[in-house]
């Protein structure tokens, strides 16, 4: 992936090993962008230390002590003045209209957003954690949790006093939590509990495999995929916790009314900063540290997302991409949070320097990659069959009275490459599948071929007829063949009707070529035979060669093998020397008389003088009458 450092907005690409990039054919899952706007400004000053994420907005904790609220684009909507030192932790509920802040100089705040409703209290220790119940807006469900060296549970009571009770302590620092419905997970120095608020039970203890890692540089890190499903990552080890299940009722005697099993568990080749459920799969955000080859010792490298899908001892690496996030050379495990919007699978990888959101790649994008990689015809198809869901490849015409929504992809790349390969794989039904009848379409991609100077590649699948483009676009293909390719040229002049294009404009754009090249037989043929046989009407064609002066060009052309035409009456005219002048006899007993009049330099019954000299110019030889 090219630095991103230096760019302020704008995507985050996906980042390989080179080598791997160039070797990899497979698409990646995931696209990154760096949220800017006010984040940008807020990390030139200050830093972050964590976030948390609402459908309709996120909110910002910052090393100085404030709160940022942000909409999606990374905007500031508020600003709180919450402390002078780190913001350690940041919750809201549901609704999105309370939030709750604790910071490290052991300040905890829970305020309505909208309202002026607050609880402020200042603990002589430092809060690491806090999470307000996701149901805070009703009246029966104000309760928080926060915790230092002890977990307190908050609750307010119908006189609207507040009143705490230890849920947990005497096994270091509560470090993380998460209350999902009516439990709340939390985890300290020893391990992972689970807490029933309803039952007032605690359920389960999930003890610590390494105890070896300092729990305050790496972390545990606690998800809820579901209202009964517990993913907790620590160090190198991921635990799927599923199924809070009640026991059954002769199981009860001592024990809590609920028990917790372990589905999946497995170990990482990193160390995890973040957990995040993707569908059936999990997001999981890793600190690298590797071992430099120079010195033998061990650097912050970047860091990784990975999907992965969970097995029972072990799992399958679906994707990995690593980030080269602002800073990363100087972050520690502890530094990188992961946070998810559920609505929308937005993943939030936040570091002090730096914020970046991984989201899926739709359809659009797995077009965008297909003709990156030159794979047209896929790219085609795969339009096809998404015409609903993608957006960027497709365009509403105007000129479609019916209102359409007709696809627009790089077709005339997706043409052009297949030309190139072989014209007998593209066919016109091919192009009428892909075009339809809609004209303006047709005329819209014939352009594009025009800018890349490839309409001879496109020509022979140009419609001749339902429907039928512009007489400009005819034209502009003829004069490509002209610059480059008579006998091209002679041929569409044979092929195509008259009537698609201005004979005019291409009789004078002929003549300009035959300036400079006035023996040319193929452009001579082409002027004088086929472009005079498109008057309908013998006398027609006799104006034609009168106004375009064809008649002298004709003496140029050197004579060929002669022909013979039959009339009306079965007698047989035969031409020679100037048989490509010779014009096609109508149906008429008195046509003869006239073709006789003009060798012998007589006079032909109702023509006049004018007719005559014009006739006379074409300097037919008949050799004799049969």
């Amino acid at each position: 992936m090219a630095e991103a450092e230096e760019r302020e907005t704008g995507s985050l690409e996906e980042s390989t090993d080179e080598s791997e990039e160039e070797e990899s054919e497979e698409e990646p899952k995931l696209k990154y962008e760096r949220l800017s706007n006010g984040v940008t400004e807020i990390l030139q000053k200050d830093a972050a230390s964590c976030m948390t994420v609402h459908d309709k907005f996120l909110a910002l904790g910052t090393h100085y002590g404030k709160v940022y609220l942000l909409d999606v684009q990374g905007n500031i909507t508020q600003k709180f003045d919450v402390s002078c030192v780190k913001i350690n932790q940041i919750s809201l509920d549901e609704s999105g209209e309370h939030m709750g802040v604790c910071s490290e100089d052991g300040k905890v705040q829970v305020f309505g957003l909208y309202s002026g409703e607050e609880f402020h209290e200042t603990f002589d220790c430092p809060i690491k954690i806090i999470a307000v119940h996701p149901h805070f807006l009703r009246s029966s469900c104000k309760q928080f949790v926060t915790g230092g060296k002890k977990l307190l549970l908050f609750e307010r009571s119908w006189m609207s006093r507040w009143k705490s009770s230890v849920l947990h302590e005497g096994e270091g620092n509560i470090r993380s939590v998460k209350w999902r419905g009516h439990l709340i997970a939390w985890a300290n120095n020893m391990g992972v509990k689970i807490f029933d608020v309803t039952s007032k039970q605690r359920i389960t203890n999930v003890p610590r495999d390494d105890v070896s890692l300092r729990p305050d540089m790496y972390p545990c890190s606690l998800c809820w995929k579901d209202s009964v499903t517990l993913i907790v990552g620590w160090g190198t080890s991921v635990k799927v916790i599923c199924s809070v299940k009640e026991r059954h009722a002769g199981e009860m005697r001592d024990l809590p009314s609920r028990y917790v099993e372990i589905v999946s568990q497995f170990e990482t080749e990193f160390y995890i900063s973040g957990l995040a459920p993707l569908w059936d799969q999990l997001v999981v955000l890793s600190y690298v540290k590797e071992v430099s080859e120079k010195t033998e010792s061990e650097y912050c490298a970047r860091p990784r997302l990975d999907i992965i899908q969970p097995l029972s001892e072990t799992c399958e690496e679906i994707s990995s991409d690593a980030l080269t996030v602002r800073g990363f050379q100087e972050n520690e495990c502890r530094d990188y949070h992961l946070e998810h919007s559920e609505g929308e699978s937005l993943f939030y990888i936040v570091s002090p320097r730096d914020v970046v959101v991984a989201k899926e790649r739709d359809q659009d994008d797995h077009i965008d990659w297909l003709l990156e990689k030159k794979k047209y015809e896929e790219a085609l198809m795969a339009a096809e069959i998404s015409q609903k869901n993608i957006k960027r490849h497709k365009i509403l015409l105007g000129l479609n009275h019916w209102g359409k929504w007709l696809l627009i992809l790089p077709l005339f790349i997706f043409f052009f490459y297949i030309l190139s390969l072989s014209p007998d794989v593209f066919t016109s039904s091919k192009c009428q599948k892909i075009l339809g009848k809609n004209a303006a379409l047709w005329e819209y991609e014939v352009y594009k071929f025009k800018e890349i100077g490839q309409l001879k590649a496109i020509s022979p699948y140009l419609p001749r007829g339902d429907p039928v483009l512009k007489p400009l676009i005819y034209e502009m293909t003829l004069h490509e063949f002209l610059e480059s390719d008579y006998e091209g040229f002679a041929t569409l002049i044979r092929e195509w009707p008259g009537d698609l294009y201005n004979n005019s404009v291409i009789v004078q754009a002929v003549r300009g070529h035959l300036k400079k090249d006035s023996q040319n037989r193929t452009l001579l043929k082409t002027l004088v035979c086929r472009l005079l046989d498109l008057a309908k009407a013998e006398w027609g064609r006799c104006r034609f060669l009168y106004r375009f002066a064809l008649i002298a060009l004709g003496k140029n052309l050197p004579g060929t093998p002669a022909n013979s035409w039959t009339g009306r009456e079965g007698r047989r005219v035969k031409l020679c020397q100037r048989d490509d002048l010779c014009l096609p006899e109508e149906r008429n007993p008195g046509r003869h008389r006239w073709v006789e009049a003009v060798v012998q330099g007589g006079t032909v019954p109702g023509l006049g003088p004018v007719r005559l000299r014009i006739l006379s110019f074409l300097d037919l030889k008949v050799s004799k009458f049969l």
